[in-house]
């Protein structure tokens, strides 16, 4: 296979490996030549080693695998002057062609599309963490080594920035739940032979996802002081506006337990059937009609209950989308190089189970 380059004379990238997976650096950085030269001298040093009693000198030969293990390390560690992707977009193709290869992985997505950052995205954060658990139930045996550490290391991240800002807690919980059910069927009941890896690694993950519950159950919100206007100074046609703005009924129920108006607002009958109007069809009404004692139909409920047996609507602040022109998929506000005439005409939204369909082989 010929070499595709900006120059054919050139020696091509310069490949790193982290804790993401490997990253791809500039040929000529400063900071890791000056590491470069740094860890030479370590190998034409003489280590010495042992006690009182014994003392082994090792010469400059047997000092070469140190050397090298060394280097690895401060290249795994020392992420600060690495150079990684600009571009946040991944070419998707299944087929194979004299340029490209037969395929690209949901690990390699992981890395080009960079997850990592895109949970600091408030408008991203739902949507990946969404990804995640859509992975958690179905996909945990179809990923590889790369996509495993990628995966959990998204994971961590998500948990830590959790644990911070107290930012959806319940959103954070429900995918550890079903990640530790999946995992605990999966070790348990079906056999080690079909998650990919040691399966002592993966009781060592599943012991902190259950450490990651317990630290999310005693997590304390922090009270905000704050001497400016609140919520409950917002006249009550404006939070009943704020209410019919929500797509999840458990936002609802949270927001209206803050105050006692708010809890009267989201009682609200209307709003509960504007919700079911929202989400689920007539027909699936007549199948799963619930009755108050007044004769009335109980919204409220009804909602929870066709939650059971259909899908809600997914709404996300941000998604990645499809050109179907280039086959590219990116995030919106970073673009990507697309050919067509009309880029726009080109693009699809992809939602996070059409995200998993695109890598499934």
């Amino acid at each position: 296979m010929p070499f595709l380059g900006q120059d054919w004379r050139s020696p091509g990238w310069r490949w790193v490996k982290t804790e993401d997976g490997w990253k791809r650096c500039e040929p000529f950085s400063p900071a890791l030549e000056d590491g470069n030269s740094q860890l030479n001298d370590i190998s034409h040093a003489v280590i010495i080693t042992g006690d009182d009693e014994h003392e082994e000198i090792f010469s400059t030969e047997d000092c070469e695998f140190a050397a090298k293990k060394r280097k690895k390390d401060h290249f795994r560690n020392n992420t600060d002057s690495q150079c990684f992707y600009r571009e946040k977009w991944i070419y998707v193709h299944k087929e194979s062609t004299r340029e490209r290869h037969g395929y690209c992985t949901l690990g390699e997505a992981f890395n080009r599309l960079d997850f990592s950052s895109a949970i600091q995205d408030i408008r991203r954060f739902n949507y990946v963490v969404k990804l995640l658990q859509l992975i958690a139930k179905s996909q945990l045996t179809s990923l590889s080594g790369a996509a495993q550490k990628n995966y959990f290391n998204i994971l961590d991240k998500i948990v830590r920035k959790v644990m911070e800002d107290q930012y959806n807690p319940r959103l954070i919980k429900d995918l550890l739940q079903d990640l530790s059910s999946t995992l605990c069927i999966l070790i348990r009941g079906v056999g080690k032979s079909v998650l990919v890896g040691n399966i002592n690694i993966w009781i060592c993950r599943l012991e902190t996802i259950l450490l990651w519950q317990q630290q999310l159950k005693n997590l304390q919100m922090n009270k905000q002081v704050n001497n400016g206007l609140t919520l409950s100074d917002l006249p009550l046609h404006m939070l009943n506006n704020i209410l019919y703005r929500f797509s999840d009924g458990w936002d609802i129920i949270t927001l209206g337990q803050v105050t006692p108006t708010l809890y009267m607002l989201s009682e609200d009958r209307q709003l509960w059937k504007k919700l079911c109007q929202y989400h689920f069809a007539e027909k699936q009404f007549c199948r799963h009609l619930i009755l108050s004692e007044k004769g009335h139909i109980d919204w409220k409920l009804m909602y929870f209950a066709l939650q059971k047996y259909y899908p809600i609507k997914e709404q996300y602040g941000d998604t990645l989308h499809f050109c179907r022109h280039c086959s590219i998929l990116f995030w919106k506000d970073t673009g990507h190089p697309c050919t067509a005439s009309d880029p726009n005409t080109c693009l699809m939204p992809v939602s996070p189970q059409h995200f998993i369909d695109l890598f499934k082989f």
